[in-house]
């Protein structure tokens, strides 16, 4: 039993990153499935540990719908979802034996960011918290609320004093200014910078389109539209599954049409080996970012990716297109601004050859990095 237990699981596993994948690829609404990996991230989960593929797909949906509105409606089904109960063993937290796991990791990464909350806080947050079980019966999971399991109040969090419920202690924590920052200096790392901080007047600018009505379109819009979005000194390194993703998009090919057991192969070993897997992310702190994506055996896995990759793909343009042009049209297909002269010169050298050429080109440092 415990053997099929654990093939069913895995078999979930696949199915729920496969489906995800192949979505990222076809849809015609990119930046939607883009923030929901970004949101992801932010309030990561993870399939080992919640074991429950359609727990993970409801966590998903969450962050797809919720994700482009107001940050406290977000937070406030997230602090009650299902899988990140599970994954911060915050499922039957009880007023005998509060569980910090959750209004920590809540307060740290998720609302307010290290310095901006005291280790009282967050044992009065865990109390405030308390009381929240899960119906395992129903399908997907639910929470439920068991009063008689709550502490009881009054508690004092970050300045306040109140009988808190989950909805008013994370209602409290939104409209706190340092959540407004911190919200805005994660979303600057993962969208423009992960080395380069936002200059005080930068976040001032990000905050103020954030609002007290905490729009998160708003703050994106924001980002997009900075200076320093377009500046070249900012240069982020493509996340693994931003990486895949968009190779498949260019080339035109979709992971469903790919035979089954070359599916799981190119797409599932690939992010495997590259340190990203959908669904699976590092700890709840997310993936790591930058340089971390850049390791010798990730260099590797992007050359099986891509050398596979290429077979796979018509490319019909590219063989129709004289050889002194294909790094051009390349650099079009990929959306790369230019070539370097170092890439330029190898993928010359390769130019007669179509599958070699987009092999190379898809290898390449500029095809690796955001800028």
């Amino acid at each position: 039993m415990r053997k099929h237990y654990r093939e069913v699981l895995r078999a979930q596993r696949r199915e729920l990153t496969l489906w995800w994948l192949e979505r990222m690829v076809a849809t015609a609404q990119p930046w939607t499935e883009k923030r929901t990996l970004l949101w992801h991230n932010h309030w990561a989960t993870s399939i080992q540990k919640v074991k429950s593929g359609a727990a993970m797909l409801q966590q998903n949906e969450t962050l797809r719908r919720l994700g482009g509105g107001d940050f406290r409606t977000l937070a406030r089904a997230m602090v009650v979802d299902p899988a990140l109960m599970v994954w911060l063993d915050a499922d039957g937290s009880t007023a005998k034996a509060p569980n910090e796991n959750l209004g920590r990791e809540f307060m740290e990464l998720f609302v307010l960011g290290v310095g901006n909350y005291s280790e009282t806080d967050v044992r009065q947050a865990a109390a405030a918290l308390t009381g929240w079980t899960l119906d395992r019966h129903a399908n997907p999971w639910k929470p439920v609320f068991r009063a008689a399991r709550h502490a009881k109040g009054p508690e004092t969090v970050v300045g306040r004093t109140a009988d808190f419920t989950a909805r008013s202690l994370v209602d409290h924590l939104v409209a706190l200014p340092a959540s407004h920052a911190h919200v805005a200096g994660r979303m600057w790392g993962a969208l423009i910078s992960n080395e380069n901080k936002p200059s005080a007047s930068a976040l001032a600018r990000l905050v103020k389109a954030y609002g007290t009505e905490r729009d998160t379109t708003a703050l994106f819009r924001a980002l997009f539209t900075d200076a320093a979005f377009a500046d070249p000194a900012n240069v982020l390194v493509k996340q693994p599954v931003e990486y895949v993703v968009g190779s498949l998009r260019a080339l035109g090919v979709r992971p469903r049409d790919l035979p089954e057991k070359q599916r799981a192969a190119l797409l599932l070993h690939t992010l495997t080996g590259l340190g990203q897997v959908p669904f699976a992310p590092d700890s709840v702190g997310g993936w790591p970012a930058g340089a971390a994506w850049l390791t010798t055996s990730a260099a590797q896995a992007r050359i099986g990716f891509a050398q596979t990759l290429v077979r796979h793909a018509d490319l019909g343009e590219i063989e129709k297109t004289a050889a002194k042009d294909r790094a051009e049209l390349l650099a079009r297909t990929l959306g790369v601004g230019e070539w370097g002269a170092a890439t330029r010169g190898v993928l010359t050298a390769a130019a007669r050859d179509p599958m070699r050429i987009t092999a190379l080109a898809l290898t390449a440092p500029e095809h690796l990095v955001l800028r």
